[in-house]
């Protein structure tokens, strides 16, 4: 495991962090800190030791083992021993450990005079070394158990020392080994005190022992069998341990299995489902009938005939429209484009939405947060349904004013000038006409000659003999209702299609409105679970 590799995977491990701040439980953010600064601290210390800790019961005897490894009683220059109270370091080439050990917080130190023997003939090379002897976890002294359960989280080599009478302790393997699982590269079991079995025994108890470390997650963690009282088993182990010196990889691995280890107990994000566009549709539906799209569109169309009645309608009725208010008026609304230059901050004259229209507007941001939320993690979940509750306070002003900046389309049409200006011929006309019917009998009155009236002559039809001012007023009269009731057809199929149109836009608006406040937000959230997950998946190893 190189540097560059232990980097990567620190660098990952605190991208998923940052991503899953208040998503993730706080105790295991602050787990990832605790990782992240222990990783910077040994790796600022010396990279040429490998310091090995050996982790066991009371009476497994480490401190025997490490004399045996040592070649002479290391152990017993402490003045409390033989039961282990501090921890002890045996050290060779002790150039540059000093910092290592202050950092460890180990102070009972022994520099070895002779290389680290690799053979039983005392055979050995120079090795940067470290091996420390570590107070029982099972001691009565609840500060023994501490110190023990520090330093399995520092030093970079784990060894295991178990005895037949407590190499199955629930215990060790509950509290030490298991929640180590992930550092098997860089750990290894000892089964000591093998001269106290028979022959025969030793290689079931050493199964039986394989059994248990493949229970707590170590499949292939090597076993051996050794007696540090008649040295069985002792240059297996001493070739084991010059090993991971000469290597001088194992504090890189160690640091690896741990962001390993912490990386997988980040609760998972879980992996977001697709959210369909029937979902899409449901939200955008939703917010629309709780802001009164059909009723505003109806408006429209309404407006929009009462505004032709009054400019094409006939002349003598169509006045009376104008004392009826304009349905977009009385909701503040205009009639095109000119919303003024306080468009964005404008306001509708609509009533507030009422508990039905929030209901409306709540069950569809809930169900298309349910739907967005579905294969998540529950923290990232929480965090989804908290930008519903977000969107859903600030979704009424946002809808009303996406209906007050909406180009409605309500303005007048072509037809209405010529169509209104043959009713105001028509109704001049008919005046006319009136007047000149009068004319005969007004006229002697005042003791004028009465003028003759003409009359239709010479087209063979019904309207020969008729005075020609009596078929100018009707004709006129009946013009304009003519063409009062064709403006108000043609008026009715044009504000239908206005309706439409206004429709089709207000829905436009709320889509953008539901975008920007709802899904938008979510779809952030959820991309920020598929960030966090391959952040993770980087952490713990994979790509």
């Amino acid at each position: 495991m190189s540097a560059t590799s232990v980097d990567q995977l620190l660098g990952a491990l605190g991208e998923a962090a940052a991503l899953g701040a208040g998503r993730v439980p706080e105790d295991d953010l602050e787990a990832v800190r605790r990782v992240a600064g222990r990783a910077s601290e040994r790796r600022a210390l010396s990279s040429e030791h490998t310091v090995v800790g050996f982790f066991g019961a009371t009476g497994s005897g480490k401190s025997s083992l490490m004399n045996a490894l040592a070649g002479e009683s290391v152990a017993r220059t402490h003045v409390r021993r033989p039961t282990t109270a501090e921890p002890l370091a045996a050290i060779w080439n002790p150039r540059g450990a000093s910092a290592l050990l202050d950092w460890l917080q180990v102070s009972d130190r022994r520099v070895m005079d002779r290389p680290f023997a690799t053979d039983r003939d005392g055979r050995g090379q120079e090795l940067s070394l470290i091996l420390i002897d570590l107070p029982d976890f099972d001691s009565v002294a609840l500060e023994h158990r501490a110190i023990a359960e520090r330093l399995a989280g520092q030093v970079d080599v784990l060894v295991w020392v178990v005895d037949p009478q407590k190499y199955a302790d629930a215990v060790i393997h509950r509290d030490f080994i298991a929640p180590l699982a992930t550092h098997a590269a860089v750990t290894a079991a000892v089964l000591n005190q093998v001269d106290r079995l028979a022959p025969g025994e030793v290689e079931s108890v050493v199964d039986s022992l394989r059994g248990l470390l493949r229970g707590d997650g170590l499949d292939r963690v090597q076993v051996l069998p050794v007696s540090a009282t008649v040295g069985t088993g002792i240059d297996d182990l001493r070739r084991l341990i010059a090993r991971f010196a000469l290597e001088q990889q194992a504090a890189s691995q160690r640091l690896a299995a741990d962001v390993r280890a912490i990386a997988g107990r980040l609760e998972s994000a879980g992996v977001p489902g697709a959210v369909q566009r029937a979902d899409v549709q449901a939200l955008e539906r939703g917010l629309a009938t709780a802001a009164n799209v059909d009723a505003v569109a109806q408006a429209v169309a309404g407006s929009y005939r009462k505004r032709a009645g009054q400019v094409t309608g006939w002349p003598v009725t169509s006045w009376l429209l104008r004392f009826a208010p304009d349905p977009l008026r009385r909701l503040h609304l205009s009639f095109g484009r000119d919303r003024g230059r306080d468009a964005e901050v404008h306001r509708t004259g609509m009533p507030p939405m009422n508990a039905a229209q929030r209901a409306q507007a709540g069950m569809a941001v809930r169900a298309y947060a349910d739907a967005a939320a579905a294969g998540l993690g529950d923290g990232w979940q929480a965090a989804i349904h908290e930008h519903a509750a977000d969107a859903l306070e600030t979704l009424p002003s946002e809808l009303d004013r996406a209906v007050a900046r909406t180009d409605l389309g309500a303005r007048g049409s072509w037809w209405w000038p010529p169509l209104a200006a043959l009713q105001w011929l028509a109704l001049i006309v008919a005046v006319v006409s009136g007047v000149w019917l009068l004319l005969p009998i007004l006229l002697p009155l005042g003791g004028m000659v009465a003028p003759v009236i003409p009359q239709v002559e010479g087209t063979q039809t019904w309207l020969d003999g008729w005075p020609i001012p009596l078929v100018g007023l009707l004709g006129g009269v009946l013009l304009g209702i003519v063409l009062g009731v064709v403006g108000a057809l043609v008026a009715g199929g044009v504000g239908a299609a206005r309706r439409s149109r206004a429709r089709h836009r207000l829905r436009k608006q709320v889509t953008a409105v539901a975008r920007a406040t709802v899904v938008l937000p979510i779809e952030g959230e959820r991309e920020r679970a598929r960030e966090f997950a391959v952040a993770l998946a980087r952490a713990s190893g994979g790509r």
